[in-house]
């Protein structure tokens, strides 16, 4: 199957088979005209609902529910949705874009895909469909900013999924401490994957940016004015896991201490 009619598949599916349609041959022999996607359609029930700032992921020290913990799974669960419907979106945006970058972009969708079908096992476990609980817009909101293969980079890999380097140990750490190891070891299996997607989208950057531009502005140039420093980090920042993806030093203090 070709990388753009897979993409095309994943955005216009409304079952969650569809979604999570992964062949295992895929090429990218002929990408059709860039096609701008404005919204993704969805499953019925799994709607974008609006977010209410009532709607806040339950504390940390709430974990001995399993109610709470799968409110915070399937909030995670969604995001992954999001980051799959967001890497096809790219995918169809930017056909031109150096064929080992769309490639590379297919293998994270794909990763993407997987992290979505273990948190759906994982909140079955718990009594949850995925579904069952409001999805958000979230990442989506950011796509119309998503002009250019670097934009696609800062945004996606070197924010969001760079913040996820804290929060997915920082949840892990918190659901082993409440006797759920399952997901724990989730949350670490989403972890190492996060480490090689920054890997990716930091390469991809300095092969994008201009050579006398530094990695760091460069970043901040492309993404929204929305997204401040600290919508790249946690509340606790893991310095380890920014040097695993290869984020060099200075930038790593720069967002600690953001």
């Amino acid at each position: 199957m070709e990388l753009a009619d897979w993409a095309h598949r994943i955005l216009g599916a409304d079952t969650l088979e569809e979604k999570l349609l992964s062949p295992d041959e895929l090429t990218d022999h002929t990408p059709p005209p860039a096609l701008l996607w404005e919204t993704p359609s969805r499953p019925q029930g799994m709607e974008f609902k609006r977010h209410s700032k009532e709607e806040k992921l339950p504390a940390f020290h709430e974990f001995g529910s399993s109610d709470k913990r799968a409110i915070c799974l399937h909030r995670f669960a969604g995001h992954e949705l999001l980051a799959v419907e967001i890497m096809a979106y790219a995918l169809l945006a930017f056909p031109q874009a150096p064929k080992h970058f769309r490639k590379g972009l297919a293998n994270t969708l794909k990763e993407e895909q997987e992290h979505v079908r273990l948190y759906i096992q994982r909140l079955l476990e718990l009594g949850v469909r995925f579904g069952d609980l409001p999805l958000y817009k979230h990442f989506w909101s950011h796509v119309p900013f998503l002009t250019s293969p670097l934009r696609y980079v800062s945004v996606m890999s070197l924010t969001f999924e760079q913040a996820n380097l804290d929060f997915a140990p920082l949840y892990g750490k918190s659901f082993a401490r409440h006797g759920d190891e399952a997901s724990s070891l989730l949350m670490q299996r989403i972890l190492a994957d996060e480490i090689s997607h920054v890997s990716f989208g930091l390469g991809w950057l300095k092969k994008f940016k201009d050579v006398n531009t530094p990695e760091w502005q460069t970043w901040r140039d492309n993404v929204p004015d929305l997204l401040t420093v600290k919508r790249a980090r946690g509340f606790v920042v893991f310095e380890d896991h920014r040097k695993q993806a290869g984020i060099p030093y200075e930038w790593i203090q720069t967002i600690k201490h953001s």
